[in-house]
Order: structure tokens, then C-alpha cells, then sequence
């Protein structure tokens, strides 16, 4: 005969509910909770600064970061009217990022400090969470394994917010799981207010409210009966604070609209995702292994893996979200549900049995599951190497600024050819050079057009009159400096202009022109007045 079981009051749970969240808290916590705590949080973020902050100002900033680095250091007024035109998304970084630079200024290592701070708290995050989820010796793995990652030490010395979206996907979701474990007002107001940060990081990152749905309807079928209108509010209400920016920011996708990937790029998404291949494949194939020892987490994790790159590939035509940049933030599932593997095999994840020897057991199985982290680490040291260089095909800015600050002389101007924003990489490499050469053809300034690029000058002779001695930076693929400029411009630099000196760098080359004879011209209408930055 079946035993029928009572149905909590409303704002209680069940007992069987609350007799295993009682379990689950004595199996994760034991005497030693506030320092268990402690040491998953503080150990993981400690190992990940390491190879974060190693090197942290020596490579120069590419393409994205002197975006980044160009709306940061707008006034106030000029950044509002950017981002009326474009990046409104990233509009709560940007204005994190002016702060910023006001206080700790814009050299590399200023600008790359409060990404790398994101990025090691979110190892320390992630160790709270495999805590919370699963054990100490779970979480602590993770946070340890999630530290040493390449694409952690590429993406914590980025001046870009994915360290700050990885960040608030782990913050919302242990708020989410105490939240579960330990339901309060104060915890679930907590769960709100984290989910428009997740979505301010990153609009991709809110993906991660799938799994949260998931994580909350099994614990409805557990017998959690309040939760489902808890989530929904929390949900709503956060959502509410995002929304107008989305909104706003769908009008503005053509400035992703070169990303369409291709079958390739999905092939290529784990060795992206992770930083290299010998670090993909060992943490994927522990992580399919970790499936079955999850038990009911196992769900929500999978979830948090698959659902944003299969659903951003998929919209790819028209959301043109699928880049491994973007979603960053599924990388702590798969070194969670990895950590969960690791500890099984080194010893069962609720931890050894009571009795004779229980805590060398316990001990034992840590050293061997550090163990492995320590060989993944290895494995990981090319990677992170390379995770620290220029990213593939970006041009040498900084050599080209170090050779245009020693060759120059007064009156020098300098003109720009190419699709690598070799403008905006120059007034950043330049940026405390006085003396540097004027933008002779730039018509009118970013700050006027509310972009990133400027409108060069529609009669270039003109603008060039006053110019006896001219630097031309070019990035072009072919190698040709003047391969796509315009022909108004290519005509006026032939016919008074002949190059004296070339000079080629990593996808980039210098040339330096003079004037040729007898070949002055009307004056100009000021377009060489004009600065790039205000």
C-alpha cells in the first residue's frame, strides 16, 4: 500500500524536499564550511592570475580592444551619441570602462586589469558553484582546471567584456543554486539583480536562462511548489531591465553582419572555445564521462553546453552570434561536469565512506584529481603561450608607431588605407606623441559621425596642399599599400607625392613620401586641423 505524502503549505517545501537539501548541505559542507568555502573560492582565482597578469601589457591591442580603448576615453556626450549609432549593447561597459581609464588611465595594463579581475573571480565562481552543485572537492577541481585554460589567460587580457560575461553567468547561476538549496527573499532578490548583468555583459550570455528553467523544473518535480513563481518573477523583472537595450541593439546588428560562419566553423568551435586541441579533447571527453555521474545536474549542465552554439549557429543568417568569443560563458559547464568525472574516478563525489581511514581516502582522491589538473595544465602551456600573442592576421601597429615617431618630422601628416581601423590603432600607438603627424585627409571626425570611423575628405588634393612630407599606413591583404583606396586619393599621391622609403611590418606596411617638384596645391579647407580625438 502507497504512502501518500502531505502537500507543504504555500512558502514551505516538502519534507522529503527538505530533508534532502538538509543531506546535501551536511555532504558539502561538514565541519569545515566557512573554510571550504574560502579556499574553492580564493585557491582557483589566485592559480588563474598567474598566467593572466604574466605578460598582461606586452601585447599590443588589436582591432576590438582599440574600440573598446576609443569609447572609453570619449567624453560622456560624445559616447552617448555613439551609441545611439552602434554598440548600445555594450554601453554599461563602455561607461564601466570611462571610469576606468579616469582613474588607472589607458596604457595595456591599465586597460586590460578589470578583465583579468573578472576572469580570475570567475575561476573562484566556478569553484562556489561545483560546491554548491556537488561537493568541495568538485568545485575546488573545477576552479583549478577552469584556471589554467588557454582561452581563460587569451580572454582574461582582453580589454573586451566576455570576462565580465563569463563572470555574471556564474555569479547568476550560484545565486540561482543557493537560491534552490537555501531559498530567502534577500537570495532571490540577489538572482534578479544578477540577470541584467548577465545580459549588460553580453545580450548571447542570456542563454544561459535555459538551463536556469531547467534547474527550476526539476525542482518543482522534486516537490519545490513555490519555486516556479519565484523564478518567474525574478525572471520578468530582471528581463526588464535588458529588453530596451536589446531592442535598441537589434537595429544595430549590421556591425556583426561579416560573421557567417560556415560547417567548418562549428568544427573548429571546441579547439576556439578552449584555446587548443590537447585542451579540448581531454576536458570534452571527461565532461561526456561526468554525464553519468551528475545525476539530476547532469540535465541542466548539458543544456548550458549545447543550447548556445547549436541555437546561434543555427540564426547565424540573421543574429550572427556564433563565435566562440561570444559564448564564452558555456566553457565553465564543460569543466564543471569534467571536474565531476575526474572525482568520481579518484573517489565517489559524495566522498568517502565513513570508517577507518575515510579521511586519507578523501585526501588521496584530491592529490589524484589535482593530479590531472596538473597534467592538463601541462598540456595547456602551448596554448597559453599562444594565447598571449597578436591574434592571427592583425597588423603590427606598434611597430609602424615606433617607426613613424622616430622618422618624423614637423609637419608630417599621415594618411590611412586598409580595413583594419588602422586609424584608430594609430591615435591609440601615437596617442601621447605631441609632435605625431596630422590626419590630412580626415573630413570629419568620429565624434561628429556618432562611429568608430571617420569620413575622409572628398577633394584630397586640396586637403593635401599644405603636406610636403606624407607617412602612408597600409594594411591591405594583397601586400599592395594601395590596393582599395579610393581613386581620387591614389590620383592625388601619385601625381605629387613619390615614396622615399618603405618599410614592411607583420601584415603592414610604412611608406614614407615628399613632395614632389612644382607640384603644390590650393590651399587647404582645414581637414588637417581637425584631431582624431578630442
Amino acid at each position: 500500500m502507497s504512502v501518500g505524502v502531505q502537500q507543504p503549505v504555500l512558502g514551505e517545501e516538502s519534507e522529503p524536499e527538505a530533508r534532502g537539501r538538509a543531506d546535501r548541505r551536511r555532504a558539502r559542507d561538514g565541519a569545515d564550511g566557512p573554510l571550504a568555502a574560502a579556499l574553492v573560492l580564493v585557491l582557483p582565482t589566485l592559480v588563474a592570475l598567474v598566467p593572466i597578469l604574466r605578460g598582461i601589457g606586452e601585447r599590443q591591442l588589436w582591432r576590438d580592444e582599440h574600440a573598446t580603448w576609443w569609447a572609453a576615453t570619449l567624453s560622456v556626450h560624445d559616447l552617448s551619441v555613439l551609441i545611439r549609432t552602434i554598440d548600445v549593447v555594450f554601453t554599461p561597459y563602455y561607461l564601466c570602462m570611462h571610469a576606468w581609464v579616469a582613474v588607472a588611465g589607458d596604457s595595456p595594463t591599465a586597460l586590460r586589469i578589470p578583465g583579468a579581475a573578472a576572469m580570475a573571480l570567475s575561476a573562484g565562481l566556478l569553484g562556489l558553484l561545483g560546491r554548491r552543485l556537488f561537493t568541495t572537492r568538485v568545485g575546488l577541481v573545477a576552479g583549478l582546471a577552469f584556471a589554467v585554460l588557454p582561452s581563460v589567460t587569451r580572454y582574461g587580457q582582453e580589454i573586451r567584456p566576455y570576462a565580465f560575461a563569463v563572470a555574471a553567468v556564474l555569479l547568476s547561476t550560484l545565486l540561482l543554486a543557493r537560491a534552490l538549496d537555501r531559498p530567502t527573499f534577500k537570495v532571490w532578490v540577489g538572482y534578479t539583480l544578477s540577470i541584467p548583468l548577465v545580459g549588460w555583459s553580453h545580450l548571447a550570455s542570456l542563454a544561459v536562462l535555459a538551463p536556469h528553467l531547467v534547474m527550476i523544473l526539476i525542482a518543482r518535480r522534486a516537490g519545490d511548489r513555490i519555486v516556479g513563481w519565484a523564478y518567474a518573477a525574478a525572471a520578468t523583472l530582471g528581463m526588464c531591465f535588458v529588453i530596451p537595450m536589446a531592442i535598441q541593439g537589434s537595429g544595430q546588428s549590421g556591425q556583426i553582419a561579416w560573421n557567417n560562419p560556415v560547417f567548418q566553423d562549428l568544427v573548429d568551435f571546441p579547439k576556439n572555445l578552449f584555446g587548443a586541441w590537447p585542451v579540448a579533447v581531454p576536458v570534452m571527453t571527461l565532461a561526456a564521462l561526468g554525464l553519468f555521474f551528475a545525476g539530476r545536474r547532469a540535465l541542466p549542465l548539458v543544456v548550458w553546453i549545447v543550447l548556445p552554439p547549436l541555437a546561434t549557429y543555427v540564426t547565424a543568417s540573421k543574429l550572427h552570434l556564433f563565435l566562440p568569443r561570444y559564448l564564452l560563458f558555456t566553457l565553465p559547464a564543460w569543466v564543471l561536469l569534467a571536474a565531476v568525472a575526474l572525482c568520481r574516478i579518484a573517489g565517489p563525489v559524495a566522498g568517502a565512506r565513513a570508517g577507518a581511514g575515510a579521511v586519507a581516502r578523501k585526501g588521496l582522491a584530491l592529490v589524484l584529481a589535482c593530479a590531472a589538473v596538473a597534467g592538463l595544465a601541462w598540456q595547456a602551456l602551448p596554448g597559453i603561450r599562444d594565447a598571449r600573442r597578436l591574434p592571427a592576421g592583425e597588423p603590427d601597429f606598434r611597430g609602424a608607431a615606433r617607426i613613424i615617431a622616430k622618422g618624423q618630422k614637423k609637419g608630417d601628416g599621415i594618411v590611412f588605407n586598409g580595413v583594419m581601423a588602422e586609424r584608430r590603432a594609430l591615435d591609440y600607438e601615437l596617442r601621447d606623441d605631441a609632435g605625431r603627424p596630422k590626419d590630412v585627409l580626415m573630413y570629419r571626425t568620429p565624434q561628429q559621425l556618432g562611429s568608430f570611423g571617420a569620413a575622409e575628405c572628398p577633394k584630397p588634393a586640396s586637403c593635401l596642399a599644405r603636406t610636403e612630407r606624407l607617412w602612408l599606413v597600409g594594411s591591405t591583404y594583397d601586400g599592395d599599400p594601395y590596393a582599395g583606396m579610393p581613386k581620387p586619393t591614389r590620383t592625388a599621391l601619385d601625381r605629387s607625392f613619390r615614396v622615399v622609403r618603405t618599410e614592411k611590418l607583420e601584415n603592414l606596411q610604412v611608406l614614407l613620401m615628399e613632395r614632389t617638384r612644382g607640384t603644390s596645391g590650393s590651399a587647404a579647407d582645414g581637414a588637417g586641423d581637425r584631431k582624431v580625438h578630442t
